[in-house]
């Protein structure tokens, strides 16, 4: 019995306590900070870059030193992908309305932000995928674009 209740209250703590940075409840809370998280995502973008420099300043070392390559690059790929779960789990599914295609205006700019949120992931990816930071310029011009027409369309 006393093990059955150590996995439970350990299991509970694990749910409890886990970090919340980048969820959001999904409830209809009302409860958000979309200036944060654009900040969250621009620091990330940020941290890529500086693990794209490195790892090519690095590279050209003799010897190589790969476990700090490796370490940069795992670094940079988590940043990455926290960006995509930002604007999939924040964004598109509980930030970026849905429009119907009667309402001219309103629909156009869903449609502007569902494109401008694809873009983000994919060079997100691209990010992941390569040490190119043409990428991460274009990375950070779509998220410029998204942030200045999402709180646009959003100011009260």
């Amino acid at each position: 019995m006393k093990k059955t209740q150590g996995i439970f209250i350990f299991l509970m703590m694990i749910t409890l306590f886990k970090p919340a940075v980048f969820s959001h409840c999904e409830i209809p809370c009302g409860i958000y900070n979309d200036e944060m998280r654009f900040t969250m995502i621009e620091e990330h973008i940020k941290t890529i870059e500086k693990a794209i420099k490195q790892i090519e300043h690095l590279s050209g070392h003799q010897p190589l030193n790969f476990n700090q390559i490796v370490r940069w690059v795992t670094n940079k790929e988590k940043h990455a992908e926290e960006i995509q779960q930002v604007i999939s789990q924040y964004f598109l599914t509980q930030r970026v309305k849905l429009a119907e295609k009667e309402e001219d205006k309103t629909h156009k700019i869903y449609l502007e932000h569902l494109s401008l949120c694809h873009e983000i992931l994919v060079y997100a990816m691209k990010t992941k995928q390569t040490t190119d930071l043409s990428n991460v310029e274009k990375l950070k011009t779509a998220v410029k674009v998204f942030k200045n027409s999402y709180l646009k369309a959003n100011a009260k």
